[in-house]
């Protein structure tokens, strides 16, 4: 794939062979004036294992690295991102297009929260219609000059995760698990439905993985013994972060500031994209 590809097969002079031109797929157009050059999704088959968080602290961690970075929120109807930096301008419309928020380094972010009066109103709207707004914030939006999207996608492996992997030109997914068994056991299903769409899986993060005590500096495993390296091996992957139980996490996501948050544990995940 060039360097310079937009995802619009159609009309594509390049000799790639990742095109898509004449084949029968339910891609989305990017928005005539969007640049996304790398997109990455961040799933889980489960709710509350921490892809917002995720999605959040990569976002931070690339934009930090000089890399013009964007989030869309497809959780419509559980939106957290907005919160994690502290969004409250409302996304707004031109002749053109919708415009993304940005955040305080730079990070533009698109969310239904963005977009509605109240943040608080709740979302009651049928799995079509919200697959469709989802393929609405990738043609409607203006994504100007974006080396990574990250996708935060909402829990489990129904109509929006199907949607994202057939209308967006997903480039590698991040799978998000907690140590307990029961999450384990669905996390292998959001692996294997990534293998059925046959995108790559970057590889494996594992959340509230483990507590340090200030105390004795004892790692202890509060949630049990981790398995996040039997789904690895089962599925040749490799496991690119563990994540803590920290104090300071919630309190950066509860105060809005996520980027001023130093999270070396996604550090080898980071340097897993930027060779992409």
């Amino acid at each position: 794939m060039s360097e310079k590809c937009n995802h619009h097969c159609e009309g594509c002079q390049e000799a790639c062979g990742e095109s898509q031109a004449g084949k029968p797929h339910f891609a989305a157009p990017l928005h005539p004036m969007s640049q996304v050059k790398q997109v990455i999704a961040v799933m889980s088959g489960k709710g509350g294992v921490g892809k917002s968080l995720v999605s959040s602290l990569l976002a931070a961690r690339l934009q930090a690295q000089a890399k013009q970075t964007a989030i869309l929120d497809a959780d419509i109807t559980g939106p957290s991102i907005p919160q994690a930096f502290a969004l409250a301008d409302k996304a707004v419309g031109t002749d053109q297009g919708i415009l993304p928020v940005k955040t305080r380094t730079g990070i533009d972010v698109m969310s239904i929260n963005l977009l509605l009066q109240d943040h608080t109103e709740p979302v009651v709207w049928r799995g079509p219609v919200i697959a469709g707004t989802v393929k609405q914030f990738w043609s409607d939006v203006i994504w100007q000059n974006e080396d990574y999207m990250i996708v935060d996608m909402p829990p489990g492996t129904g109509d929006v995760p199907l949607t994202v992997f057939q209308s967006l030109p997903v480039d590698g997914i991040v799978v998000v698990t907690s140590p307990q068994d029961l999450v384990s056991m669905i996390v292998t299903k959001a692996v294997k439905m990534a293998e059925i769409m046959q995108i790559p899986i970057l590889g494996l993060v594992e959340n509230l993985s483990y507590f340090t005590c200030p105390d004795n500096g004892k790692d202890y495993q509060v949630f049990g013994d981790s398995h996040i390296e039997e789904i690895a091996l089962a599925h040749h992957l490799p496991v690119l972060a563990r994540i803590p139980i920290e104090p300071a996490i919630s309190q950066a996501v509860d105060q809005g500031k996520i980027e001023d948050l130093v999270a070396p544990w996604l550090d080898p995940l980071v340097d897993r994209i930027l060779a992409l």
